[in-house]
């Protein structure tokens, strides 16, 4: 099993997206948790793109936090984090910026909606009526954040000495 190296740099980015992640999110918890869930934070999933070394642990730590604090279901620490990870490393694979939001948008999309279709049936859908639903529901919020907020940040992210080197 290979050995993973970290900079002192790349820890303490991902140490600050973390936590920044965790805070927007848990404190706007009336946009975090609903149905249409505009996390704020989701913006920052496209800084895989720039720098996966620090934004793919710190993602999927600040994820897991804002779960874990924000949610009283064991399925949202477990879903929505592994949605959050694969989505990040999926970004870190491309190399368009303009296509560096769509990962995260399409895995809350699938994973998160059919995890609220499932541990929350609505009355009188069946599964896959609940998960169409809810996959629009929560693409919706994931695109708005994504796009209309992430793409805005990835070109200041570019221009930021911190986060400028794409680690390839």
């Amino acid at each position: 099993m290979p050995a993973f190296k970290y900079s002192s740099r790349q820890l303490a980015l991902a140490g600050i997206i973390a936590a920044i992640y965790a805070v927007l999110t848990l404190s706007l918890p009336i946009l975090s948790y609903q149905g249409v869930q505009l996390r704020i934070a989701e913006a920052m999933t496209v800084l895989p793109f720039l720098c996966p070394a620090a934004a793919i642990p710190g993602l999927t730590v600040g994820c897991f936090l804002a779960n874990l604090l924000g949610s009283p279901m064991v399925a949202d620490w477990i879903f929505g984090t592994a949605a959050t990870l694969v989505a990040a490393i999926w970004t870190s694979r491309l190399h368009n910026r303009y296509l560096a939001p769509l990962p995260p948008v399409i895995c809350n999309a699938v994973i998160v909606g059919a995890e609220i279709a499932w541990f929350f049936p609505m009355e009188g859908m069946g599964f896959w009526a609940a998960y169409g639903l809810n996959a629009f529901t929560v693409g919706l919020g994931e695109l708005l954040a994504c796009y209309v907020l992430g793409l805005p940040l990835l070109r200041w992210a570019e221009r930021t000495p911190l986060l400028s080197l794409r680690e390839r």
